[in-house]
């Protein structure tokens, strides 16, 4: 890892994995992972207000001089850009790590366990993922793309992307 603070984003759709592997990423590190999805859910809605909050704490953890991982959907150019700025602003580099699960029935029972395992995902079924994937602009620029369905532990791949 760099000496200095990275600003690590997770992407992807929901259930693909990201956040079981940033949480990986940021116990390796260690880092601070700052997921959207409980910011989502105490607005009551997905959008802008839940990323610009995450995007002020990981500013705060960045001034600090730590390493910040974010976990969000990240699904538009808009959300994308909130973390070009924020890294511009704290003068550090940025890490984007796309997460894909490629088997979409694999998808979809990870989606379906996920509901049954934790209410906090209840409002999160198929349908609503699909919707997602629908809205999803491909991503544009430097990145490291996952697909949690290949074969392997990933982490150590991470962690060199991670590295000067």
């Amino acid at each position: 890892m760099s000496t200095g603070p990275v600003l690590i984003v997770f992407a992807g759709l929901p259930g693909v994995g990201k956040s079981t592997l940033a949480r990986r990423v940021g116990a390796a590190l260690p880092a601070p992972v700052l997921p959207v999805d409980p910011i989502e859910r105490a607005y009551g809605s997905t959008g802008p207000q839940a990323y610009r909050a995450v995007a002020g704490l990981a500013e705060l953890q960045l001034d600090l001089g730590l390493s910040v991982i974010v976990d969000a959907v990240n699904p538009v150019a808009e959300s994308r850009e909130l973390w070009l700025d924020l890294a511009d602003r704290a003068k550090v580099p940025l890490r984007v790590i796309e997460v894909w699960c490629a088997d979409e029935a694999e998808h979809r029972r990870r989606i379906e366990a996920r509901r049954t395992a934790d209410p906090a995902y209840a409002d999160v079924d198929w349908v609503r993922v699909l919707e997602r994937r629908a809205e999803y602009q491909p991503y544009v620029g430097r990145r490291v793309v996952v697909d949690t369905t290949v074969p392997g532990d990933p982490l150590q791949s991470l962690l060199d992307y991670l590295s000067p």
